[in-house]
């Protein structure tokens, strides 16, 4: 079976795209097939894969895989990616349009042409705080906000956001000597969070501007996380690092976002979008 794809990224976060609009897979098939086209040695490489699909509720809809099988609920640099496919290949027919995920609907807006789309602006919703959103131990309606968490030995100050996939965010000096590699393995399967975690390290620069490192369940470390980047902004706001209504600059490992939470409770992501690769992958 001959499978059309493309290979998309969003600041280095990077999945293998599938249009379903023109091929049938089997939903069966569909976990095996992430890992087979991840892999990097007898595959494609990449962080996962991403299907757009056709939708009842919205304009497009797209499901996310990671690269080790495990379907996620949403993607933020999945959805800039998404857009700018449907909007260069006239799927939509205006710059803002919607696209359903497992976590909800969103409205995105595309800034360029059908030729190019050069970024591409999402509304990631309102951010859930509630342990039992995490979904975190612990009593269900609390929040967790500098909250010590301890692991590994080490007593952490952990703020935890839901973006419709669960973060845990924690505030270092130096984004350098992060303990990413140490850590994050670890937490992101810890049994506090029932199911697993996105580990995120934050340096603050100042009131607009911060550093970013993440470790994603399913995928380990990333160049971006697009709903990372969103809840680091919600937990730095929360730990009065910056404010509502100013728009974030987010300097992820590959390049940046900007974030801004306003003072409606909906977040706002705008970054860029890149096309890499088309063709055909040869599947037995």
């Amino acid at each position: 079976m001959r499978i059309p794809f493309t290979k998309m990224h969003g600041l280095g976060n990077s999945y293998i795209y599938i249009n379903l609009f023109n091929v049938t897979l089997k939903e069966e098939e569909l976990s095996d097939l992430a890992k087979e086209l991840s892999n990097p040695n007898t595959g494609i490489g990449s962080d996962g894969m991403i299907l757009i699909t056709p939708s009842q509720s919205s304009d497009v809809g797209m499901r996310i895989f990671n690269k080790d099988g495990s379907e996620g609920k949403t993607c933020g640099n999945g959805l800039r990616c998404v857009a700018k496919y449907v909007f260069e290949n006239e799927m939509v027919k205006t710059s803002i349009f919607q696209i359903e995920t497992k976590a909800g609907n969103v409205t995105a807006e595309v800034h360029g042409t059908t030729d190019y789309v050069e970024s591409v602006t999402v509304d990631m919703g309102v951010p859930h705080l509630e342990r039992q959103s995490i979904p975190m131990q612990g009593p269900a309606s609390d929040s967790v906000i500098s909250e010590p968490f301890d692991v590994n030995g080490d007593t952490l100050q952990l703020t935890a956001v839901s973006m419709g996939n669960p973060h845990a965010v924690m505030f270092v000096d130096d984004i350098n000597q992060a303990p990413l590699y140490e850590l994050g393995p670890v937490m992101t399967k810890d049994s506090r969070f029932s199911e697993g975690v996105n580990v995120e390290f934050v340096e603050i620069i100042n009131k607009t501007e911060m550093h970013f490192r993440v470790w994603e369940r399913g995928s380990g470390v990333t160049q971006a996380c697009g709903t990372g980047a969103c809840a680091a902004t919600v937990a730095a706001i929360l730990n009065e690092y910056a404010e509502r209504d100013q728009l974030i600059t987010v300097h992820l490992a590959g390049g940046d976002l900007f974030i801004k939470w306003s003072s409606d409770g909906h977040v706002w992501m705008t970054g860029a979008a890149v096309t890499t690769v088309e063709g055909y992958y040869n599947k037995d």
